[in-house]
């Protein structure tokens, strides 16, 4: 008895203990599809928001890029109104310029047309002024003209204090040499008047001799002798001093510019050797009579006479 009777303790045990773990089981498969099922509606619910925010998103860009669109647009089109605006603008005030410069012109032609005599006379006035003025002008220049001639015609009639003295030894010359010895004679104002004797060239050396040895005159000593090339012909400068009566003279005689000859004076006053030496060797005038007529400043082998108005150097570096 004990032993069915563990036995039916076994078998209810394990009834039970089957019964048990089936609903155990059943319990937790509820549980899951209960787990399940809320996973589920949270991910639905989850995913509704998700979907409802990238449409709001969706729908937030293309209303953005419609507003861009408009926005792009209206500034197209202003900026069309603008240009159309300046360019009607411009058309308005070229137009409004030349209408302007045409009736400014219209108005200077009508005001010219209007006093068209008025200008012309006004036009006769001034030339007739100017003509006036220039006469005016012509007449106050001729008179400055006149009286400067008149002051210089006054000024040589002025008598030199020296013209006294120069006629003495005009006269003195004429007296004692005869006349035609002096080809001029005169007083040279740009020289402190100094009185000037110009002699012949056949005269030219007894006039000097003269000069110094007649009593009235007694000019024995020469301060300056000097050649000059004038081109046309040379002349020959000297300058006497009279110790004894405190005066002086020059003498100047013209000679042949291709075959510049004339005597020396160096026998008269020997203070003419150096000199006449100086003209020999810049000009290439020959003195004739001279005592050692070579040259002076330049050696003897030096090709022609600086001088001269048309001497060449012969050694260009020179």
């Amino acid at each position: 008895m004990s032993d069915e009777k563990e036995k039916v303790t076994a078998d209810e045990k394990a009834k039970a203990a089957a019964a048990a773990k089936a609903k155990a089981a059943a319990a937790a498969k509820a549980k899951a599809a209960a787990l399940a099922k809320q996973k589920e509606a949270e991910t639905e619910s989850t995913s509704e928001p998700a979907g409802a925010d990238e449409k709001a998103k969706a729908a937030a860009a293309a209303k953005a890029k419609a507003a861009a669109a408009a926005k792009a647009k209206a500034a197209a089109l202003a900026k069309q109104n603008r240009t159309e605006a300046d360019s009607s603008g411009d058309d308005e005030k070229a137009k409004a310029i030349a209408a302007a410069k045409a009736k400014a012109a219209a108005a200077a032609k009508a005001k010219l047309a209007a006093q068209g005599g008025a200008d012309t006379d006004d036009e006769k006035a001034k030339a007739k002024a100017a003509a006036v003025a220039k006469a005016k002008a012509a007449a106050a220049a001729r008179a400055k003209a006149a009286s400067a001639g008149a002051t210089e015609e006054k000024i040589e009639e002025t008598p030199s204090v020296n013209q006294p003295k120069l006629d003495k030894y005009v006269k003195v010359i004429e007296d004692n040499l005869g006349e035609g010895m002096l080809e001029a004679s005169y007083i040279n104002r740009l020289a402190k008047d100094v009185p000037t004797l110009v002699a012949k060239k056949e005269s030219y050396y007894k006039v000097a001799q003269f000069l110094k040895h007649n009593e009235q005159l007694s000019f024995d000593y020469l301060s300056e002798l000097h050649g000059s090339d004038f081109e046309t012909h040379m002349e020959i400068y000297n300058h006497f001093y009279s110790f004894k009566t405190k005066e002086n003279v020059a003498l100047k005689v013209k000679i042949d510019r291709d075959n510049p000859t004339i005597e020396s004076l160096a026998s008269i006053w020997e203070g003419a050797d150096w000199p006449e030496r100086e003209a020999y060797d810049l000009l290439g005038i020959t003195f004739t009579g001279h005592p050692n007529l070579t040259r002076i400043m330049l050696p003897d082998d030096w090709v022609g006479h600086p001088l001269r108005k048309d001497y060449e150097p012969h050694d260009e570096e020179v």
